[in-house]
């Protein structure tokens, strides 16, 4: 894995694990998974990224939510990347189980609460409902440069929190 990567992992892992954990119930385990899974698409379609289509939290979230969707029907979390990318399984501990435990209890809802009414709409509808910039935009009525604008800024805000809890 090379150091831009990491640096990404390390930028968008708490983020990607609360928002995972709160929809897992909480198991460490499968959060550990889906995260893992995340990360592992993330580095294997890097160069598919554009980010004229949205923050890279955006990219992560809706790749974490597509492996939801994909292990509730599944009944499992799919490892397919990983193994493509050759990735030995990974034996969890209880060290790391407790990380992700510390990272899942951040107050993701919270923070989004603490945004200004403006940049939560706007993450809230592009993040989590996957809505486009221009029918954000559109139906607010603004322009789909300060819909962007927003939606960077709220991520930005949130990364912040959730890093520095106070």
């Amino acid at each position: 894995m090379d150091d831009d990567f990491a640096a990404f992992y390390e930028r968008h892992v708490g983020v990607v694990t609360a928002y995972v954990a709160r929809r897992v119930g909480g198991r460490a385990d499968l959060a550990f998974d889906v995260v893992a899974e995340t990360f592992a698409r993330a580095l294997e379609r890097r160069a598919q990224h554009d980010p004229d289509r949205g923050p890279e939290i955006a990219w992560l979230i809706g790749i974490a939510r597509n492996l939801l969707a994909d292990a509730a029907a599944r009944r499992r979390v799919d490892a397919a990347a990983r193994i493509r990318l050759g990735m030995a399984p990974i034996a969890l501990d209880d060290d790391a189980l407790r990380a992700v435990e510390v990272r899942a209890s951040h107050d993701l809802a919270g923070a989004l609460a603490a945004l200004p009414d403006d940049q939560r709409e706007a993450v809230l509808r592009r993040v989590l409902a996957d809505e486009s910039y221009t029918a954000i935009a559109a139906s607010i009525g603004t322009s789909e440069q300060v819909i962007r604008q927003r939606v960077s800024r709220g991520l930005a805000r949130l990364r912040r929190t959730l890093e520095n809890p106070a």
